[in-house]
């Protein structure tokens, strides 16, 4: 007796096959991305206007600060030490172990081997007078909005540690009219 040939598959079967194995590989690629590499951030608020409008779409690199330090003028990403399930989007301006002197609208960082540097920062255009003087522990990062009179950082909270940083501004997507690689820098 011949075997009879195999039922041929129903296109709504098929159909459904492609679909979760299309929705398998997707997510297989998609979470490790989102989880371990990049992510998006929508910017909430005016604390690094002009550099950054309410509305911005960036994507975060979270994967450079695992090999590199974070450095002084970069644009940060990281949760709100206050409350983690908040995001904020800042400036570094003093790293571990430098001292930091803000004077007036003038910032003045001293690093660990003495040398005293006044930062520029043409990016900033409103300027809230300020009097402080801390030296940043080991795993410490002091961070301010360009947008200084509307920008809760550093100065209201304290300098943030190491571990709440999230990444660096990678990329601007939106508007399309400002679309930027490493924007803010």
């Amino acid at each position: 007796m011949d075997a009879l040939p195999p039922k041929p598959e129903s296109k709504v079967t098929a159909f459904l096959r492609e679909l979760i194995t299309f929705a398998v590989v997707a997510l297989v690629i998609v979470v490790p991305i989102r989880l371990f590499i990049a992510q998006p951030f929508i910017v909430s608020g005016e604390s690094m206007y002009p550099t950054f409008d309410s509305g911005e779409y960036l994507i975060v690199d979270q994967l450079s600060y695992k090999f590199n330090e974070p450095q002084r003028g970069d644009v940060i990403i990281f949760r709100y030490p206050d409350n983690p399930s908040k995001f904020f989007i800042k400036r570094i301006i003093a790293l571990p172990g430098d001292t930091l002197e803000l004077v007036g609208s003038n910032v003045y960082v001293t690093d660990p081997s003495g040398a005293r540097t006044k930062i520029e920062e043409p990016y900033v255009t409103m300027h809230r007078d300020s009097l402080l003087n801390t030296t940043l522990k080991d795993t410490e990062y002091f961070v301010m909005g360009d947008n200084r009179l509307a920008s809760l950082d550093s100065r209201t909270w304290g300098p943030l540690t190491r571990d709440y940083i999230v990444g660096r501004a990678f990329v601007r997507l939106l508007p399309v009219s400002r679309i930027d690689v490493l924007p803010g820098m």
